[in-house]
């Protein structure tokens, strides 16, 4: 579990054998073997590390799912290190399991703030809500609009300067994962399309029951 607030961008530095590279100072420093790692808000698992930075291990299913396989040597990545119960909640939970791939439609400026639309699949729009959370390749961020193909975000100078917001254009890719409370909740009103569980909790039935 992760909370969106990212400690270090880190370099990617090359993808072979079922592992990724990737250049660190920070987030290996207390490391051990079998931690959980985010990287571009993906949960990932330390299979080695040094000074230099940590390896971990890629799945086929999260290359699919995610923006990995399209990495070049150098790109920055956002990682966070696994949330402790010590840990100030700054942002929202976030469990590291991507839901897919958006792509930037436009960067806008307004004030000292710079709206970032994403276009997104119908499936991953679903989970979105206006002034609800988004994780943005790992970045919890609050929503600041939904429309019928996109949403939008505003970032702050200092996400920009600390996450690798400040390296991506139009058209790039980002790692989306929807808020995980909303998940559930879509689950059981059945507005999931994998909805399996038959519980036959309906907005009409909530309305019925005082909720």
């Amino acid at each position: 579990m992760f909370t969106g607030i990212i400690e270090e961008v880190g370099m990617f530095a090359g993808l072979s054998g079922g592992n990724i590279s990737i250049g660190a100072q920070l987030v290996q420093s207390d490391a051990h073997i079998g931690d959980s790692i985010a990287v571009n808000g993906i949960c990932l698992t330390v299979t080695s590390f040094d000074a230099r930075g940590f390896r971990a291990a890629v799945m086929p299913e999260t290359l699919r799912r995610t923006s990995l396989a399209g990495l070049t040597h150098g790109t920055p990545l956002n990682l966070e290190r696994a949330l402790l119960p010590t840990t100030r909640l700054g942002g929202h939970f976030v469990s590291g399991h991507i839901d897919g791939v958006g792509e930037i439609r436009e960067l806008r400026e307004e004030g000292n703030a710079i709206l970032m639309t994403v276009a997104a699949d119908d499936e991953i729009l679903r989970g979105i809500v206006e002034k609800g959370s988004v994780a943005l390749d790992g970045i919890s961020l609050t929503v600041a609009a939904v429309g019928a193909r996109d949403f939008t975000v505003s970032l702050i100078p200092h996400t920009r300067t600390v996450t690798n917001l400040g390296a991506k254009r139009v058209g790039s890719p980002l790692n989306i994962e929807t808020d995980i409370l909303g998940k559930y909740a879509l689950k059981l009103l059945g507005g999931e399309k994998s909805n399996a569980s038959g519980c036959g909790i309906t907005q009409d039935f909530l309305l019925q029951n005082g909720f």
